[in-house]
């Protein structure tokens, strides 16, 4: 099993840059241009004509925050009584395939989360997303670094970002406690804290293989950073100064296989929610996941105390931490009503919407600079 972990993985390093050449960057893949809708330009935030009623959907894949949308939406119409925004979400591993089937049937939603990088570009060359240049604050509210997901090559920008997540370890306190483990510090000390952990006849970690997305995303993704010396690191490999099987990333591989003896028994049939079951249960002493799920476990309201700790480097280098740019806000250009629909994206970048998003959607940092 422990070959087989190592297999999963290695197919992320055909996504990197290779030696001998500068390599196009994954974050923003060169593709044809095709013509795409464009909102148009205004000088002042649009308004809703009159108190005519309008009704749009926000399409997403976070069936976990249906509460924390509807306060969101209740700001909004605070302000825009005469727009009703429906939150539907789907679920998070259907949501790509739906959302396609949905646009190409013409049955799209008027809004809908877009995805960061290559996936978002793809939908917007396709033409399912509206050309958001000139929406009144985007430029203004949103750095350039955190437009850059939902950019294509030529500079259109086709989503309102309105979140990043992070990755870290998750880690049951009265276990630790009981042990006599304090959090670690180093990798050494994280693998000699699953020793003892295993050694008293306890789970580790809870963390299973079963969905590729989430070993490569929360277990992967946050084990390179430290290896690689962080974004400069990444950038090194992106443009095609660094072998992606140097010193450093072969680094990382080899802490994947360090975890394998510490995973659950059968971890190749164990998935991302049943990792986070045995995690909230009191079974497993760790579990890597995203900041996302802080609601997640306290809605649990596991019997133990818990908290959350960095990926700790190896010994001697640095310390680094995932900030991914995770979900961004776009608009169907077939939308009915493209005037209401640019209001509630140009509200996305007020400070309003940053205060009441970051206060009720927890592990979801808000990224527009308009955020109380």
């Amino acid at each position: 099993m422990r070959t087989k972990l190592v297999s999963i993985l290695v197919m992320l390093s055909f996504l990197l840059a290779s030696c001998g050449g500068a390599a196009t960057p994954t974050e923003a893949p060169a593709v044809e241009e095709a013509p795409a809708a464009e909102a148009p330009a205004a000088e002042e935030a649009p308004a809703a004509e009159g108190t005519e009623e309008v009704v749009l959907t926000l399409g997403s894949w976070r069936v976990d925050d249906v509460d924390e949308w509807n306060l969101i939406i209740a700001a909004f119409n605070a302000e825009y009584p005469n727009i009703t925004v429906n939150f539907d979400p789907t679920n998070p591993p259907d949501y790509n395939a739906a959302l396609r089937t949905q646009l190409e049937t013409g049955t799209g939603p008027d809004l809908f989360y877009a995805r960061s990088f290559a996936t978002g570009v793809e939908l917007y060359e396709s033409g399912y997303l509206a050309k958001l240049n000139d929406l009144p604050g985007l430029s203004d509210a949103v750095t350039d670094e955190n437009n850059g997901p939902w950019m294509n090559t030529a500079g259109d920008k086709f989503a309102v970002p309105i979140a990043a997540v992070s990755h870290g370890i998750y880690y049951n306190m009265d276990l630790f406690e009981a042990n006599g483990i304090e959090v670690p510090a180093t990798w050494e000390e994280l693998m000699a804290a699953a020793e003892t952990i295993k050694n008293a006849g306890l789970m580790p970690f809870a963390n299973g293989t079963k969905d590729v997305w989430d070993i490569n995303e929360v277990v992967f993704q946050a084990l390179v950073p430290n290896n690689i010396g962080g974004y400069d690191g990444r950038m090194a490999y992106q443009n095609g100064t660094r072998c992606v099987n140097d010193a450093n990333m072969v680094a990382a591989f080899q802490q994947v296989l360090d975890l394998a003896p510490y995973l659950p028994d059968g971890f190749s049939a164990v998935s991302y929610y049943d990792g986070q079951q045995l995690f909230t249960q009191g079974l497993a002493a760790m579990y890597f996941d995203g900041s996302w799920s802080i609601g997640a476990f306290e809605a649990d309201e596991p019997e133990f105390a818990w908290s959350v700790f960095a990926v700790p480097p190896a010994e001697g280098k640095a310390q680094n931490v995932t900030f991914h740019m995770d979900a961004a806000i776009g608009m169907n250009p077939a939308t009915e009503n493209p005037e209401a629909a640019q209001v509630f994206l140009s509200w996305l970048l007020t400070e309003k919407f940053g205060e009441v998003f970051g206060n009720n959607v927890p592990g979801f940092f808000p990224v527009s600079k308009n955020v109380p």
